[in-house]
C-alpha cells in the first residue's frame, strides 16, 4: 500500500518478507534503537521504505562482522550526518582479494585426470573441508578452485608421490602455521599502524579513507616479508639437510635398520646450542651410543662380578 506522500507504506510483516528478517528480529532492532518506530495510523502500524534500508544496511554490515553495538553506533553516526562512505570503503579495502590470483572452475574429469585418473572421493571430500575445491551448486561434477596455484602444488607433490592423505595433512598443519603469522602481522600493525584511526568510534570519512588507503599500500607487505623468510629458512634448512645425509654416504632408508626417533624440541635446541645445529643429528647419536656402550659394560661387570662371587663360595 502507499502512504499520503505516494510512497510505499508496509505492515510489519510485509516489511519482514521484503527485508529476510522476521518479525521478532525487526521488533528487536526497534528495542536497541537501531530501526526508527513505525508511524502510527489508526490501529496499524506503519512502516516506509527508509525502514526497509535500514534493515538492509544493517544486514550487510552483519554479513561484513561488526557487531550489533557498533551498527549502532556507525548508524547514530549517519543519522548525524557524518555518512558511512568513510567506513564502507574501509570495510570493501579489508574484504577486497589479498591476491592477484583468479579463481578457476575445473570439472571432476579434469580432476581425476590431474591426479591419476582414477577418482578419489575421499580425498575430494578433504579438499572440499580444506576449501581448496568448491563444490558449485547445482552441478554436481564441477568445482571452484580458489586457488588454481595451491592445486597445482598438490598435484606436484602427487606426482612426486606424496600420498593425498599426506598433502592434506600437510595444508592444515602449514594453514595453522600461516594463520598465526597473519594474525601476528595484524596485531603488529594495528598497534603501530592503526590504532589511531580504530580507536575512534567510528573514525570520520577522511580518517577511514586514509586508513584504507594505508591497507591498500601495506597489504603486499605480508606476503614479501614470508616470501623473503621463507626462502632464506629453505635455504638454511635444505642445505643443511643435504650435508647431514651426504656426510654419511647414505640417506636414511638406505641404512640398515635405520629408525626415526622424535626427539623432544627443547632437548634439540639445547643440543643445537652445545654443538651446533649441523652437527646436532650425529650429536644425539653418538650420546645414545655411548648410553648404550656404557649400560652393556655395567651389566657385564655386574655378571663378572656376581661370577665370581659364586666361585668363592665354599
Amino acid at each position: 500500500m502507499s502512504d499520503e506522500s505516494g510512497g510505499v507504506a508496509y505492515r510489519i510483516e510485509d516489511l519482514a518478507h521484503r527485508s529476510g528478517a522476521t518479525v521478532r528480529t525487526i521488533r528487536a532492532y526497534q528495542d536497541r534503537g537501531l530501526l526508527p518506530r513505525p508511524e502510527r495510523r489508526g490501529r496499524a502500524n506503519v512502516y516506509a521504505d527508509a525502514h526497509l534500508a535500514r534493515l538492509r544496511q544493517i544486514a550487510d554490515l552483519l554479513d561484513r562482522g561488526y557487531t550489533l553495538a557498533s551498527i549502532k553506533e556507525l548508524l547514530e553516526a549517519w543519522d548525524a550526518g557524518r555518512g558511512l562512505g568513510g567506513i564502507l570503503g574501509l570495510v570493501a579495502e579489508v574484504d577486497g582479494p589479498w591476491t592477484d590470483e583468479e579463481a578457476a572452475r575445473i570439472s571432476r574429469a579434469e580432476l581425476e585426470e590431474r591426479f591419476g585418473g582414477r577418482p578419489d572421493d575421499a580425498a575430494v571430500a578433504d579438499a572440499v573441508e580444506l576449501g581448496v575445491l568448491e563444490p558449485v551448486p547445482g552441478d554436481e561434477d564441477a568445482f571452484v578452485v580458489p586457488s588454481p596455484q595451491e592445486l597445482a602444488a598438490a598435484v606436484e607433490l602427487y606426482t612426486a608421490g606424496v600420498p593425498l592423505s599426506a598433502i592434506s595433512c600437510h595444508l592444515r598443519e602449514l594453514r595453522g602455521q600461516v594463520e598465526h603469522i597473519a594474525s601476528r602481522f595484524l596485531e603488529f600493525t594495528t598497534e603501530h599502524v592503526f590504532a589511531r584511526y580504530l580507536g575512534k568510534h567510528p573514525p570520520s570519512d577522511a580518517e577511514a579513507a586514509e586508513a584504507a588507503s594505508l591497507v591498500r599500500r601495506l597489504r603486499p607487505l605480508a606476503q614479501q616479508t614470508v616470501d623473503a623468510e621463507l626462502a632464506r629458512a629453505m635455504r638454511l634448512f635444505a642445505t643443511r639437510h643435504l650435508s647431514r645425509h651426504l656426510a654419511t654416504g647414505q640417506f636414511p632408508e638406505e641404512r640398515e635398520g635405520a629408525r626415526t626417533v622424535e626427539v623432544a624440541a627443547g632437548t634439540m635446541r639445547a643440543v643445537e646450542r652445545l654443538v651446533g645445529a649441523e652437527h646436532a643429528a650425529a650429536f644425539v647419536t653418538a650420546a645414545a651410543e655411548r648410553e648404550l656402550q656404557t649400560r652393556t659394560l655395567d651389566r657385564l661387570a655386574t655378571n663378572t662380578v656376581h661370577s665370581n662371587i659364586v666361585d668363592e663360595m665354599p
